[in-house]
Order: structure tokens, then sequence, then C-alpha cells
């Protein structure tokens, strides 16, 4: 009975745990403030200046459009792919990302009325002379980004013109990819490709713009009406009152930013916003282990009990977990559970339960094979005492096996660690995602990600120094 109880309490303490954790977001109508999901890479439209703000024409946009109609809303920077999907699973309100409005889409998602007319263009490298129409790219590689109308007009005329497509979530890799030499053009939305250009993206436009189609405000089908009508409203107001030209004008005719591009111009105006991602990366590592130790311990207990039920719920979790990609995970807890059970979950608490659950599934086999790895012959000494068999294992199996977990643990925490760096594709700005959107402004893919992978390293040789030392002292004061 007491053992049970004690199973009990471990179960409750994880249910709290989780409660605390998981704060499920539902828009308070009385206060009118509407989730909007947007892109993060994708200059002029939308991207973050170096203070850290999130500016650009569909920024612009909706800030004075709010203010005109007088509704509150959140920016929820998830990236364009993330972003359609939390509007597919009503994860969120809106969506305002430079985002086409195709009939495919209108099946979907309901469209504000077009607030900018886009179109295709191509680019080369600048010291490209070979490339100057869409006979030379027979036999060649051509760089997109998934889900852009540039991507769907390359794919459209691929046959045609004979060349391989590869494709990219931002910009900024399309563009790195073709300066590398690994794609000869890239096809992109024109003011987005022209803006890049005018930037120094290293590429020069050699084609004429492609009519395409316009940009819209998308809702879900059917729900919103009255945060679309008042986006038509107010988008009308500001077209009549000129506004709206002053915005399209301060980021298409901007001149190229003045800017230090030298490894430490770059860490100086970047460290703020990199140490703002460092904080979050080093926040969702230590709260999702701390669960996933308990996790660990108690379903490696599972994996070691006499009850068979206890051991197919554990070998059940185990086996899904460690079975399934950390992005599927991260996808179905933060899209799919939410759209099946009709809730709305933080992009942070979805994280945190990602990593627990992943990492606990790990820590549990941990435990088990650090149980498993003390002889037998303690456990039977201990119950020739008379001691009940969770004193037992609490007072003589587990305090040797956690010597033997320890370098285990060790490698799990820095595992985690990097493991964070996947959650950018929910839309959390860790390292990895505030590494993309200083990219997405500057451009300088190769400096930004050699000065990234730096702050990775450092703090993951400290954690493992002050762990070794720690494993030492445990180790030494047990002898």
């Amino acid at each position: 009975m007491k053992r049970t109880n004690k199973w009990v309490v471990s179960i409750l303490a994880i249910i709290t745990i989780f409660s605390i954790l998981l704060p499920f977001t539902n828009v308070n109508a009385e206060e009118k403030t509407y989730v909007i999901a947007t892109d993060v890479t994708f200059a002029p439209f939308e991207f973050q200046d170096v203070s850290g703000e999130f500016v650009g024409i569909d920024m612009d946009l909706i800030k004075a459009i709010a203010e005109d109609q007088g509704f509150n809303y959140e920016i929820r920077p998830l990236g364009f792919n993330a972003a359609v999907q939390a509007l597919e699973a009503e994860q969120v309100d809106a969506v305002i990302a430079g985002m086409s409005i195709t009939e495919e889409r209108k099946q979907k998602f309901d469209f504000s009325d077009p607030y900018f007319d886009s179109g295709i263009i191509m680019a080369i490298d600048e010291d490209n002379d070979t490339v100057t129409s869409y006979e030379d790219l027979r036999g060649e590689r051509v760089a997109v980004k998934t889900g852009t109308e540039g991507a769907a007009f390359a794919k459209s005329i691929q046959d045609e013109y004979g060349f391989e497509l590869v494709t990219f979530d931002d910009s900024a890799n399309l563009y790195e990819d073709v300066k590398t030499g690994n794609s000869v053009a890239v096809f992109e939305d024109y003011p987005v490709l022209a803006y890049g250009v005018k930037q120094g993206n290293g590429l020069k436009i050699v084609t004429e713009k492609e009519p395409g189609a316009s940009y819209g405000f998308a809702v879900s089908k059917g729900e919103n009406t009255e945060l679309l009508h008042m986006f038509n409203t107010g988008l009308a107001n500001l077209q009549a009152s000129g506004e709206y030209q002053d915005i399209l004008d301060r980021y298409l005719d901007a001149g190229a930013e003045v800017r230090d591009n030298s490894f430490f111009g770059l860490l100086k105006d970047s460290f703020p916003s990199l140490m703002n991602g460092l904080k979050m990366t080093l926040i969702l590592t230590v709260v999702s282990l701390i669960i996933a130790l308990i996790l660990g311990v108690v379903f490696g207990l599972f994996r070691v009990s006499k009850n068979k039920v206890l051991r197919w719920i554990a070998t059940i979790y185990v086996d899904i977990f460690r079975g399934t990609p950390l992005l599927v995970q991260a996808f179905f807890i933060y899209f799919g559970i939410p759209a099946a059970l009709d809730i709305r979950v933080t992009a942070v608490a979805a994280g945190i339960i990602t990593l627990s659950l992943n990492a606990g599934a790990y820590m549990a086999e941990i435990v088990r094979g650090g149980i498993q790895s003390v002889d037998k012959g303690q456990m039977e000494a201990a119950r020739s005492l008379g001691l009940p068999y969770g004193k037992a294992m609490a007072k003589v199996v587990l305090p040797q096996a956690v010597r033997l977990m320890i370098p285990s643990f060790i490698n799990q925490f820095v595992i985690t660690l990097k493991d964070t760096s996947i959650l950018s594709i929910i839309g959390i700005n860790e390292l990895t995602q505030s590494g993309k959107i200083i990219i997405a402004r500057n451009l300088e893919s190769f400096q930004m990600w050699l000065i990234v992978g730096l702050m990775y390293f450092i703090v993951i040789m400290i954690l493992t120094k002050v762990s070794n030392a720690l494993e030492r002292r445990i180790k030494n004061g047990k002898n």
C-alpha cells in the first residue's frame, strides 16, 4: 500500500508541474486581443530590426490598422509554414505574412481585400554572366522558398525548361545557396528579392517581373469575421489618407542600410538578441530536464517493476518517444493535439512538453540500465535483512545506480540543450531562431552561424566542465 501511495504522489506531482507549465491561452473576448502570426524572414514585409522590434510593411500596416480601428493584437513570429499551420489548427486568429491569395488557400481561409500586388523575378549570383534567361536553367538547380508564389511559379515552368528545384524555409538560405554555387538561380517575390539585392545579398536580377497574385490578411474559414471587417475598413482608410503609400515607400524606396559587417561588428549589433535567445534556450533546457528527470525515474522504475501493467505502460511511452523524431513530436503537440481538443497552448509550453517527454523517455532507459547494472545480490541481501522492496530499492539499489547513471545524465543534458534548436520550427525564439531572424536582416549567414555555433560551444563546454566536476565530487564523496 505504501509503495502504491508513492506512485500516486509521484504521478500527481508530474500532473501539477504540467498544469503550471501549460497555460491554455484562450483569447479574452472582452479585451479583444487577437493573436496574429507572421513570418520572421521576409524582409521588407516582416523582419527584426537592430533593437529587436519586428518591423516591415506588414508589421507597420497591421499596427496602423489596429490604431485606426481600435483593436488590440499580439504578433506571434512563427515562420511562414508554421504560421499557416497554426491558423489551420486555430492556434492563432489570423496570419499576415506576405500571403498570396490563391484559390487553394481560399478553401481553408477567408482573405481580406488585397493589400499588395506581387510578382515573381529571377536572380543569380552577381558574378554570374552565363545565365540571362529561363533557357539557361536547363540541367541546373534552382532555389525556391517553401509555400511561396516564387516556388509555385518555378514549378509551373520546371518541365518546360528542365531544371531541378531545391526548397528552403527562409530567404537568407535561398540567397546563400546561389552565392555558394549550389544553385544557379533563385525565384522569389519581387519586392523581397529586390529589397535583398538593394541591401547587398550578393545577387542580381536578370528577368522582368512575372505577373503574380496579391497578398492578403487571412483568418480561418468562417471565423473572426469582425477582425477581417476591421482590417478591410482600416486598409481603405489608410489608402485614402495616404498613410498606406507612406508605409510602402518607407521600405521599398529605402536605400541600403549602412552597417558594420565585420565579425565583431555583427556580434556587437546582434548580441542583445542572441543573449535573449540563449536565455530562452537555457530556460527550455533546465525546466525540461527537471520534468524529464521525474518522468525518467518514474518510468524507469516502471520498466524494472514486477508489475506487468506498469512495464507495459513504460515500454509504450519509451518506444513512442524514442521511435519518432523530435520535430514530429513538436508539431503534433503544438498543432495536432490543440486542434483535436479545441484548445490553445503557447509555443513555449508546447516546447517544454515536447522536450520533457522526449528526454524523459531517454532518462527512463538510463534509469533502467543503471538499476539493472547493480548486482542483483544487493537487492537480495537487502530483502534478506527484512527491508521491503520499495525501501530496498530506494536505500540500497538506487544510490549505487545513480553513480553509474551520472555520465549518461550529463550526456542527455547536452543533447537536450542542442535539441532546443529544433523548436525554432514552432516559433520559439531560442538561440537558433534568434540567429535566423538576425540573418534575415543582415543577410550574413556564414558569420552569424559561426557566432551562434560558438555560443553553443561555449555554453556546452562550461556545462560539461561543471557536470564533470560534480560527477567527481559525488564519486569521491561515496568512496
